[in-house]
């Protein structure tokens, strides 16, 4: 008898002898946390990858090579390179193309070429910090809406079990054990895939605000050298 109780109390057996919808509840609940950890596990790689490109292009940039040197081998390379490296070739190449049309047109002053490098550059900026942000919001919501989805399937399978006691003339633990604990496997389902989307949210969100500052930093600085060299 001993053995029946634990065989029916196992974790497999609560979640068969669920009732339907609670079942969806988890299938579902397990189908966002593979989701989920899939998502985290790129945005690490690609996070990760990130910060390597954009200390080594740092590195390169500050080396006092040539600019325009610099700008040829990002062009070649503009796939294999950083977004930082992106930023860069954008703001280089308006520069560029503006100095080119100031020498043709005389009535361009540098102040214009400067706007356009900058504007090119904030504008490969928003592209590339939008691709780093790509999937957050999945996190987010898995992170926020998961446990109440895992609830659900608790308190209805709650009420499946109290229901169930209207058929017997007398309530014993034995009796609303097995219903109550496959209810709560729901909520256990639902914090599972919740905390890891929390935590790989809140990780992400501070490394991609770092990554942002230090992107915003060396516009900043570049546009300083390119004003220089405009005069």
């Amino acid at each position: 008898m001993p053995n029946t109780a634990t065989q029916d109390l196992s974790f497999v057996a609560l979640i068969a002898n669920a009732s339907v919808l609670v079942q969806l509840v988890m299938a579902i609940l397990l189908l966002v946390s593979f989701v989920s950890w899939a998502y985290i596990f790129r945005k690490l790689f690609a996070l990760s990858a990130a910060r390597r490109d954009t200390e080594n292009f740092e590195r390169s940039f500050w080396n006092g090579g040539s600019l325009h040197q610099l700008y040829q081998q990002a062009s070649n390379n503009r796939e294999q390179g950083g977004a930082l490296q992106r930023v860069f070739e954008a703001g280089m190449g308006e520069f560029i193309k503006g100095k080119a049309a100031s020498s043709r047109d005389q009535s361009m002053d540098s102040g214009a070429v400067l706007d356009g490098a900058r504007r090119a550059m904030r504008a490969a900026y928003q592209r590339e910090m939008d691709a780093l942000e790509a999937h957050l919001s999945f996190l987010a919501s898995v992170g926020s809406v998961s446990p109440y989805v895992g609830l659900l399937g608790t308190v209805w399978g709650i009420m499946n079990s109290f229901r169930g006691l209207g058929n017997v003339q007398q309530a014993t633990l034995a009796a609303v054990a097995p219903g109550i604990a496959e209810a709560l496997i729901a909520t256990a389902i639902g914090l599972f895939a919740a905390i890891p989307a929390v935590l790989a949210y809140n990780r992400f969100s501070h490394d991609l605000d770092r990554l942002a500052i230090r992107f915003e930093s060396f516009i900043e600085e570049f546009s300083n050298i390119l004003q220089r060299q405009s005069r």
